[in-house]
């Protein structure tokens, strides 16, 4: 008990209440002391008559004796009882003061119970603390906002691995089943081999790709994290060369228009990522001999990086849900892809203070559009509208 908050509050209040009043008291009394004759007290004899006849000595008693006596008298009651209203006066600060740390600590008693109740598996309790406004309303306020966004993060977090572990269940399933049926068994053609370790490929090609989707995702949750200045152009023309190649396997022509001195801060591997997931959907999307634009260019202060291409394009309705997580398009589907990417293009522009858009209809292909601020900062939101509108 002698190591708690409220018994060092009691101690300090009494003890602070004590010493102020024995200065008082003491004050007190040593004003009253000088300002009060205090002599020694004597007694004096005088020799009495009555009349002619010699009567003896007897005690004489004066005016200014009778008053030192009182005040001597009175000066020594006025001590005794000041050192008793002193002890009491403590006796009672304790009590008074162990009952108002009581008071005054019941808020942070209310706030221990209730975060010692909230474990990570249930994080819907909040304190939720009343009364007037004062700091430790604050407080309870503050660990209320932090559990609200701990909530929030556990939720994600259990979101997305119950997505991973959907979206891994399949191919696990499939890879298992063509071991036991086909691989396995001593009595399958070659054929059948064939095909199975043709399945199987497909199936753990999946799966790589879901991963790296995951890692990528997670390096950008991640604290190690350095930010760098880059330039958007420079950064969406490396992400042009990397997708030559597989352009021009499928004979799709990346066409590029990016202005330079495109300032940014942010990390240039994740803006990279962003542009390289766009131009991978619009490459695989796009219909033999058509084309793929990559624009860069700067509008209403903000820095923007837009990818055209002529696929089948999305339906209005769909266009609310392509960033989300393990969502997938008809296309994506057959392709079996694993519905990550754009996700990730979303997570990487808006850690980076900005904003994605897209822009399309069905049949005439997509735009996608990542907005992001300048090196020296922007005020207000994105534009609304498509740049290459």
């Amino acid at each position: 008990m002698i190591h708690t908050i409220r018994f060092r509050l009691t101690v300090l209040y009494s003890g602070l209440l004590f010493v102020l009043a024995a200065l008082v008291l003491g004050g007190i009394y040593f004003a009253v002391s000088k300002t009060t004759d205090q002599r020694p007290y004597t007694t004096e004899y005088a020799k009495t008559y009555r009349g002619d006849q010699y009567l003896g000595k007897q005690e004489v008693v004066f005016v200014e004796e009778v008053e030192n006596a009182i005040n001597v008298r009175t000066m020594a009651t006025l001590r005794d009882y000041s050192l008793v209203t002193l002890a009491g006066l403590y006796v009672a600060s304790l009590g008074i003061g162990w009952v108002l740390a009581g008071r005054v600590l019941r808020p942070v008693r209310s706030i221990t119970r209730t975060t010692e109740e909230i474990q990570a598996t249930d994080l819907t309790r909040r304190i939720r603390l009343g009364g007037s406004r004062d700091e430790l309303k604050d407080l309870a306020d503050t660990i209320d906002t932090m559990l609200d966004r701990l909530e929030q993060a556990f939720s994600a977090q259990r979101q997305l691995i119950d997505d991973a572990s959907h979206e891994l269940r399949s191919p696990l399933t499939i890879i298992r089943a063509n071991v036991d049926a086909v691989l396995a068994s001593p009595d399958a053609s070659e054929a059948e081999r064939i095909r199975a370790v043709a399945v199987v490929d497909r199936a753990t090609t999946r799966m790589t790709r879901l991963v790296e989707d995951l890692l990528a995702s997670a390096r950008r949750q991640g604290t190690a994290f350095a930010d760098a200045d880059l330039d958007l152009a420079r950064v969406a023309g490396e992400a042009c060369e990397e997708y030559a190649a597989p352009a021009a396997a499928r004979h799709v022509t990346i066409v590029r228009d990016l202005r330079p001195g495109l300032e940014m801060t942010g990390d240039a591997d994740a803006v990279r990522r962003a542009v390289a997931n766009l131009l991978s959907n619009a490459v695989r999307l796009s219909p033999p001999g058509r084309t793929v634009r990559v624009v860069a260019g700067r509008s209403a202060g903000w820095l923007w990086v837009a990818v055209r291409d002529d696929g089948p394009g999305l339906e209005e309705g769909d266009q609310d849900r392509v960033f989300d997580r393990f969502w997938r398009g008809e296309a994506s589907r057959r392709d079996r892809h694993t519905g990550l990417g754009l996700a990730i293009v979303r997570q990487i522009v808006e850690s980076h203070g900005g904003r994605v858009a897209v822009f399309s209809r069905l049949g005439e292909g997509a735009t996608f559009v990542l907005w992001l601020p300048p090196r020296d900062g922007v005020p207000g939101t994105p534009p609304e509208g498509n740049p290459l509108a």
